[in-house]
Order: structure tokens, then C-alpha cells, then sequence
């Protein structure tokens, strides 16, 4: 048999003696002020990315010296359910030790960042004391389970909070790693075995989520396992569509990588969930890419060996045959807004643009939101679109809520339609990957394309929009009917023509738009579309009636 070289990174895992390596003597010792490579690759694991301020790179901010190297934190927090008692800790946290407050992942996340190498215990210590962790938030693991929300209190959509966590601690790595360096645990002689991960873990990050027919509030079809519950006529959880394959990231330079959208493996019984799962995460684990990172998700090894031979290895792993099915259509309501619960509560969800929770002179939305849930002792789920609902509000509270936000000058709503499931990644200046700026322009882009739309009387119509700063696809761009992903300082590929519920991928249409050319690409772009569209129809279907050489052409 010929060996097969292994990447750096997979040698790193390899000789990591469990995830330690030897992160604690780094951690303790104050003069060293940064991780070392191999150390910094093995913390993803635990949680966190080593990080710096990457303005600190222009001209004007070199007379302030170097930034210390500091961490971004993300916790694992199955299907973004949260109590009161965990959102507060994780808030003293963010006054504690973070410098830009609070932020909402689209994985229904939170993170904290800009935190030096020794606060990292006494946060990780602080959100132990809750019950809330970072382990396997990040790194060449399966990371956080998303969960399709719930502000209804809909006892279909309940039924998925146990399979959530039930997936999220199945899926744990078994080292003990964390509990000794983060939290001073006694050091383990003889690791347990991890059955699932082996010493080498998967060939990269892997995503999980679940949800119910009919709700895509997750963008089920771009995980590399999504499963979507059906239900029976006594409305019971009785089984799950399987879909696999889906991932966003991709590179400008390497055509051969590309956003995929998950197939549909077919229908199981609810009681081979844990199988099936187990199945898809260890064929990924067996025949990923381990030589190559960039073709190292689980659809590439989807294309590469045919999905009918993905479809028997699961089989056979599992002992299970799949069911033919079609996926139902999907018709998801919006989660923003009064709701009334089927308890007799309230739920209100809370609309953030790009999931970050700061205050400002003008909008002290951390402290607003902190003092309701302290006071009411409300729990939270966060969304994959970065937004927060509160729940569990008794009626007779709505009133005092509605007159504290109001004097704060804070409401839940969207400052305008298209701002609704408008989505940005962190970029610059913290993220390493990042060749333009995504979160810091999200307010003034799509207030661009607000402008647009209402000059052409659209916002009725308002299209997904997203951005991203580079092409990796964190706020999954290639699913939205218009996103922008960076490619250098300024400069952007333009994509047209997902559809609403994710089932479509966008193309590209132009290369390296300029930031300063918005206003006059998206009057283009929509004065051609209101010119020429049928009836009320959306950005993203009128892109693919058209192609996107027209779209090209006019531009």
C-alpha cells in the first residue's frame, strides 16, 4: 500500500498527545505573549482562535506599537437555547474581559473578543460555574448543532431540543484535555478512547443541524449533515430526512472549489438518528481529504466518490436502508416580533444586525437587553441569522418591556425590511482570513440597497442580501439573492440568485465591485429588474429567468 502524506495540520493532531500539546505551559507562563503554531491550531479545538488587531497594520496606527495577541472565545451552545442565569454570565464576561461586547454567530453562537491569553481561564472557569463550555466550538470536530427556532413554543418544533443536545454530547471529543488546562482539572494517566474521532479527529470542521419540515430557519441544505424531522399524524417526531454534503467556503484563485448544496440520502425512522449520524461523521473521518485542507469537507469527498457510494457506506455503517422520499417545500416564517406561546407566554425576538450586542451613547442595547432578561429571569434562543428571541414573557410584563425599550430608544424591529435577514461575518479587524471588510460596512450597504429598492418601489420585495470578506462563506452568501464576497481592500464578487428558503445557489456575476460603485451597481441592477419582472417576482427567481449574463451585460 502506498502511504498517503498527511498535511501539517493532521501531524499537529497527530502528535497532540490528546488536544494538549503543550497549550497549559504556554497558558501559564506570562512571557510568552503568544501561542506557537502548533499550539494556536490545537486551541481551535478548545474553543478559540488566536487573533490580532489587523488595524494596527495601517500607517496612521503604527505610533500605537503592537497589539497583544488576544483570543475570540465562541461557546457550544446546541440549538442557541440559553437560560438567564448563562446569557449573565457570558454578558460579565463581555464587561469583563472582552472589547466588543457580546456577538451572535450565524451558528447560533455567542463570542467574546479581543481577550488577552490570561483572562482565558477565569472566563472559561466563570462559564463552567453555568454549565456552558467552548469545547468543540471550533476545530476539525463536529461544532455547534444548530436547531430550527422556536418563539411559538410549537410542541412540533419542541421535540427537536432533545435530539439537539443528544447530537451535541454524542459528538463530543472524549479527551479531557479541556478540563485540564482551562479548568485545573486532575491530569488523566490514560485517555479514554475516543470511538468516534480517533487520535487524528476529522479532516476539517463539520456542521450539523436540525430542524422540522416545512422550517428552514438554519439553512438546513448547507451543513454537511442536516436532518429534518417529520412527524406523524398525532404530531410525534417518527423520523428524519438525511441530507449531506452542503458547505459554503470556496477560494477565488482555485476554480475546482466550490459552495455545494446538501443532497437529500432519504428518509429514517427516528430511531436510527444516532447510527446515521455516527455513520456520515466516520466515513467523512476515514476517506476525507487529510492532504489537502481545501477539499477537506465532507462534500468532496461527496463528489469525489459519488453520492450512491456515500449512500451504501452509511447503510452499511449503520444498518439501516433509506427510505425514498422527496424533502417537503419549505415555507418559513419569520421569528421577529410579539409571539404568543402555546404556555400562555410571550416571546419577543429581537432583531441584530450582524449578532453584535454593544452598547453606544445613542443604543445601549447590551445593558437593555441584560436588564430584562435579569429582571424577568427570561430564557433565550439565538438564531442563525444573528438575532436573539426572549421567551417565556408573562403577558402582563409586555407593557413594561414594550415602555423600558421605548425609553432606552431601543425597538426589536428591523430598521428596514431588507435589514431583516441581512447577515455579515467579523472580517476585519480580527479575522486572519478576511481581504475586505464585511461587518463594519453592513449598516451602510444595505442601507445602499434599501435606497435602491425604495426608488424603484421594491422593498416589498426586499432580496436576502449578505456579505462576506472573503470567500469562505461564514454568513453563507451563496445561498442569498444577493451577496458580496471580498476579494481585496475595497473590492468585491458580486452573486445574484439564491432564492429565500435556501435552496438555490447565487452565481457570480461581476468580479472585484468596487465599494465606491455600490449605489450605482444596485440602481442598475434593480432598475432592469423592475423593468422587466413578472408580477411580484423576487430578485433571485427574475436572476435565474434572466441568467446572469444579462445581469452581466448591464452592468
Amino acid at each position: 500500500m502506498v502511504a498517503v502524506e498527511k498535511s501539517k495540520a493532521e501531524l499537529i493532531k497527530l502528535e497532540s498527545n490528546g488536544l494538549r500539546g503543550s497549550l497549559q505551559e504556554e497558558l501559564n507562563d506570562p512571557e510568552v505573549k503568544k501561542f506557537t503554531n502548533a499550539n494556536e491550531q490545537l486551541l481551535k479545538f478548545h474553543g478559540m482562535y488566536q487573533q490580532k488587531d489587523r488595524d494596527r497594520r495601517k500607517p496612521e496606527e503604527r505610533h500605537l506599537g503592537p497589539k497583544p495577541f488576544s483570543v475570540m472565545i465562541r461557546g457550544r451552545i446546541p440549538g442557541g437555547r440559553m437560560s438567564a442565569r448563562q446569557w449573565l454570565a457570558w454578558d460579565n464576561m463581555a464587561s469583563a474581559y472582552a472589547t466588543s461586547g457580546l456577538r451572535i454567530t450565524t451558528r447560533q453562537s455567542l463570542q467574546l473578543h479581543g481577550v488577552l491569553k490570561g483572562d482565558i481561564k477565569g472566563i472559561l472557569k466563570s462559564l463552567h460555574e453555568v454549565l456552558s463550555h467552548t469545547t468543540g466550538a471550533c476545530g476539525d470536530v463536529v461544532r455547534n448543532v444548530t436547531q430550527a427556532v422556536n418563539p411559538w413554543g410549537d410542541d412540533r418544533l419542541q421535540q427537536l431540543d432533545e435530539p439537539t443536545e443528544l447530537l451535541s454530547k454524542h459528538f463530543e471529543v472524549k479527551t479531557p484535555a479541556y478540563l485540564e488546562i482551562f479548568l485545573d482539572g486532575e491530569p488523566v494517566v490514560s485517555d479514554p478512547e475516543d470511538r468516534i474521532y480517533g487520535q487524528a479527529y476529522l479532516p476539517r470542521k463539520f456542521k450539523i443541524g436540525i430542524t422540522a419540515e416545512g422550517n428552514n430557519s438554519i439553512d438546513i441544505l448547507t451543513h454537511d449533515l442536516g436532518l429534518v424531522a417529520t412527524f406523524d399524524s398525532n404530531r410525534k417526531l417518527d423520523g428524519y430526512f438525511v441530507v449531506v454534503g452542503g458547505g459554503m467556503g470556496q477560494s477565488h484563485s482555485d476554480p475546482n472549489t466550490r459552495a455545494r448544496l446538501a443532497d437529500n440520502l432519504g428518509w429514517i425512522a427516528k430511531r436510527h438518528l444516532l447510527p446515521v449520524a455516527e455513520a456520515v461523521v466516520t466515513t467523512q473521518r476515514d476517506f476525507g481529504n487529510r492532504q489537502d485542507r481545501a477539499f477537506a469537507r465532507l462534500k468532496y469527498l461527496i463528489d469525489r466518490e459519488g453520492l450512491d457510494w456515500f449512500k451504501n457506506e452509511v447503510e452499511k455503517r449503520a444498518q439501516v436502508t433509506f427510505e425514498n422520499r422527496p424533502l417537503p417545500a419549505w415555507q418559513t416564517p419569520s421569528s421577529l416580533g410579539w409571539f404568543e406561546r402555546t404556555d400562555g407566554t410571550l416571546a419577543l425576538g429581537f432583531h441584530i444586525l450582524s449578532g453584535r450586542i454593544v452598547d453606544s451613547e445613542r443604543r445601549p442595547m447590551r445593558t437593555t437587553l441584560r436588564q430584562i432578561i435579569e429582571k424577568y429571569e427570561l430564557d433565550i434562543q439565538l438564531t442563525a441569522e444573528q438575532d436573539l428571541i426572549l421567551l417565556g414573557i408573562k403577558p402582563e410584563d409586555r407593557k413594561a418591556i414594550e415602555g423600558f425599550l421605548d425609553s432606552h430608544g431601543m425597538s426589536p424591529a428591523s430598521p428596514q425590511k431588507v435589514f431583516e435577514r441581512a447577515l455579515t461575518c467579523v472580517a476585519l479587524p480580527t479575522c486572519s482570513k478576511a481581504l475586505a471588510e464585511s461587518e463594519r460596512i453592513g449598516h451602510e450597504l444595505f442601507s445602499t440597497i434599501h435606497d435602491a429598492l425604495q426608488k424603484y418601489g421594491l422593498n416589498d420585495r426586499a432580496p436576502i442580501a449578505r456579505i462576506t470578506g472573503c470567500p469562505n462563506g461564514c454568513a453563507r452568501p451563496y445561498t442569498a439573492e444577493i451577496a458580496l464576497v471580498g476579494q481585496m481592500p475595497g473590492k468585491y464578487a458580486l452573486f445574484l440568485g439564491g432564492d429565500p428558503e435556501g435552496t438555490r445557489l447565487a452565481e457570480k456575476v461581476a468580479d472585484k465591485v468596487a465599494q465606491k460603485d455600490f449605489p450605482e451597481v444596485f440602481d442598475k441592477i434593480f432598475s432592469f429588474w423592475r423593468e422587466h419582472s413578472h408580477g411580484q417576482e423576487r430578485l433571485g427567481d427574475f436572476v435565474q429567468r434572466s441568467g446572469v449574463e444579462a445581469i452581466g451585460a448591464i452592468l
